[in-house]
C-alpha cells in the first residue's frame, strides 16, 4: 500500500511506499516523469523539499536545461524498433549489426542527449572532426571515406524517423562542406595476364596440393576461380546458388554450351548467362565427390574423413554448388602469386572475380546495358567503377578528329601567288630581276 499526497495543484505528488520510511516525490514535466526521494520521514518536511525541488525544474525548463522535446536517443531506439521489423528477409542481419553498431558506438555518445532541434548543420560538422580527431589520435590515421558516409546515412536515417514522428519539421542539412567529388577509382580486379596467372597456380595446387588431405578443397578453389570469372556472380550469389539452380544449354546466338542460371542473391530472384568456359568447370563440380566435411561449418579443418572415399557422396540437386568459400586456401594463392593487392592498394577478394568479369566483358566490347542486366545491377554502376578506366571504351578515331583546312578560290589563289606574305618583307631583288 502507498501512501500518496499531492501539492501545488496536483502537479506534485508525495507519496511513501510500504517498506520505506523517507518520503518521495514526482512530477510530469517536458514530457518525461521525474522523481526523487526527500530523504525526510516528516511529511511536512517532505512537501516543502518537493514544492522546492518542483520549482528547480521549472527554471531549468526556462534556461534550456531541461529539453521539452525528443532527444536524438528516442528517435535512435525508434529508428531501430521499425527498421528491423520492416526490413525482415530483405536486409541481412550483418547489415542490421552494423547499424546497430554504428548507433551505439559512435552516434549516440555524441547525439544522444542532444534535443532534436539541436541537431543542426554545424552539430553535424562538429561532429564529423571530433570523429576524424579521436581516430587519428588512437589509430594513427582517419577513419576512411566510406566509414564516414555510412555514419552520416545512419544518421539520417535516424532523424528522417523523427520527421514522420513530427517531433521535428524538416531535415537538416548533412552534406560535407568544402567536400570536393570523389575521384574517379575502380574496383579491385584481376588483368588478363594476372587472371591467367592466378587460374594456373589454382591448376597447379589442384593437381598438386600441399597436404593430399586438401586436395578436395583445392579442386573446388580452382572450379571456383573458373565459375566466378566466366558468370560475374556475386560470392553471395555463388555461396547459395545449388545444382538445380544451373542449367547447360546450347546457345545458338554464341554457338557453343553456356550455363543458364537462377541467381538468388540481394537483388532477389534474377537470371544469369554465363560464358562458354564455366561449362567445363561446372561439370566437374557436379561430378566430383564430396567428403563428409564437405557438409560441415569449419572453413576448411581436418581431414580425417580422405583416406575413406568410401564415405564420400555425389551431390544431389539440392546440394550447394559451393558449400565452402575456401576463403584462408584463396587468400593463400593470393599471396603466393603476389596478387593479394593491386597497384593502388586494394585488396583483392572473391568479390574481385566479379569485377574481373565485367571488365574483360568491356575491353571484349559487349554491350554494357547487356552486361548490366546480366550482372543484376545498372548502367550507372557500371559506367561509374568499371567503364571510366577500360581504355577500349575510348575511340581513337572520333577522339582524333581534325578539320580539314579549307582551300582558297582560284582567282584569289592567282592573286596571291606573287604577293608576300601578310607581316612578311619582300624578298630583295636578284639580277634575274
Amino acid at each position: 500500500m502507498i501512501e500518496t499526497h499531492t501539492i501545488l495543484g496536483g502537479k506534485v505528488h508525495v507519496y511513501k511506499r510500504e517498506r520505506s520510511s523517507n518520503w518521495q516525490c514526482s512530477t510530469y514535466l517536458a514530457g518525461k516523469n521525474h522523481r526523487i526521494s526527500t530523504k525526510e520521514e516528516s511529511l511536512s518536511l517532505a512537501k516543502e523539499i518537493a514544492e522546492d525541488w518542483y520549482l528547480s525544474l521549472r527554471g531549468k525548463l526556462r534556461s534550456g536545461e531541461i529539453k521539452d522535446e525528443k532527444t536524438f536517443a528516442d528517435a535512435a531506439a525508434q529508428f531501430l524498433k521499425e527498421y528491423e521489423v520492416i526490413t525482415k528477409g530483405q536486409r541481412s542481419p550483418v547489415y542490421i549489426a552494423g547499424i546497430k553498431r554504428r548507433l551505439n558506438v559512435h552516434l549516440i555518445p555524441f547525439f544522444g542527449r542532444m534535443g532534436l532541434s539541436e541537431i543542426t548543420p554545424g552539430v553535424v560538422q562538429e561532429y564529423r572532426i571530433a570523429r576524424l580527431q579521436g581516430a587519428q589520435a588512437k589509430y594513427g590515421k582517419p577513419p576512411a571515406r566510406n566509414t564516414m558516409h555510412q555514419e552520416i546515412v545512419t544518421l539520417r536515417q535516424a532523424l528522417k524517423t523523427a520527421v514522420r514522428h513530427r517531433w521535428i519539421q524538416y531535415l537538416p542539412d548533412l552534406s560535407e562542406p568544402y567536400g570536393a567529388s570523389g575521384k574517379v577509382s575502380h574496383r579491385a580486379w584481376f588483368s588478363a595476364d594476372e587472371y591467367k596467372q592466378l587460374y594456373e597456380a589454382t591448376r597447379k595446387r589442384a593437381q598438386a596440393p600441399l597436404k593430399s588431405r586438401y586436395k578436395w578443397e583445392s579442386e573446388q578453389l580452382h572450379d571456383f576461380v573458373l565459375f566466378m570469372a566466366n558468370t560475374g556472380l556475386r560470392p553471395d550469389e555463388a555461396y547459395r546458388l545449388q545444382f538445380r539452380d544451373v542449367a547447360i544449354v546450347n546457345d545458338e546466338g554464341v554457338g557453343a554450351e553456356i550455363l543458364e542460371i537462377e541467381v538468388r542473391g540481394k537483388r532477389g530472384v534474377g537470371y544469369c548467362k554465363s560464358m562458354p568456359g564455366a561449362v567445363r568447370p561446372f561439370e566437374r563440380l557436379k561430378e566430383r565427390k564430396r567428403p563428409p566435411r564437405a557438409y560441415s561449418d569449419s572453413e576448411n579443418g581436418d581431414a580425417p574423413d580422405s583416406e575413406t572415399p568410401e564415405l564420400w557422396l555425389t551431390p544431389k540437386p539440392t546440394d550447394l554448388v559451393f558449400p565452402k568459400t575456401h576463403r584462408e586456401l584463396f587468400k593463400a594463392v593470393l599471396d603466393e602469386e603476389g596478387l593479394r593487392e593491386d597497384r593502388d592498394g586494394r585488396p583483392r577478394t572473391a568479390y574481385s572475380l566479379r569485377h574481373t568479369y565485367i571488365c574483360l566483358r568491356l575491353m571484349e566490347g559487349a554491350d554494357i546495358y547487356q552486361i548490366a542486366k546480366n550482372c543484376r545491377t545498372s548502367v550507372e554502376m557500371i559506367e561509374k567503377y568499371y567503364a571510366a578506366h577500360i581504355k577500349t571504351n575510348l575511340d581513337a578515331a572520333a577522339i582524333n578528329v581534325m578539320k580539314p583546312k579549307p582551300k582558297a578560290s582560284g582567282k584569289r589563289a592567282r592573286s596571291e601567288k606573287g604577293a608576300p606574305r601578310k607581316g612578311k618583307r619582300p624578298a630583295p631583288p636578284t639580277e634575274e630581276d
